[in-house]
């Protein structure tokens, strides 16, 4: 499996989405970071990511290379986090054929509704499992 983490501004929750994911992997599994920007992609390298690239070429590039993309709600929507998710980013992970796990956070504009407001650790906690179910349908 390679799975892939977007994340920008200081890439904080992205090193967390990584270090969630990291001990659930099994040899061979790829986790690599895609930051906005260079801070944020040092960041989640620094959580335990095997790889990682920066900007929007990056993005859009890898966006359709990996099995699964998780970070926040925010990354497919353009202009987000400031202006540093672009158009062409948004666009590429919504359109990639990988799964998107995305967390919902009220800071971008966009509320789903439904989703329920609990804290950060308990909506980790749920990305995890879910991330568990994922990868042992796909082991077999």
């Amino acid at each position: 499996m390679r799975i892939a983490v977007i994340d920008g501004k200081g890439g904080g929750l992205g090193r967390t989405i990584v270090e969630t994911i990291k001990p659930l992997l099994n040899p061979g599994d790829e986790l690599l970071v895609l930051g906005t920007n260079s801070h944020a992609t040092a960041n989640m390298l620094k959580g335990g990511a095997g790889d990682g690239a920066t900007g929007e070429n990056a993005v859009v590039t890898m966006a359709d290379r990996v099995d699964l993309i998780a970070g926040p709600i925010a990354i497919i929507a353009a202009d987000a986090m400031m202006g540093e998710v672009t158009a062409r980013m948004a666009e590429a992970i919504s359109k990639s054929s990988a799964e998107k796990l995305l967390l919902p956070l009220g800071r971008c504009g966009i509320t789903v509704v439904g989703a329920a407001d609990e804290p950060m650790a308990k909506r980790l906690g749920r990305m995890a499992d879910w991330i568990k179910k994922w990868l042992a349908e796909r082991r077999g």
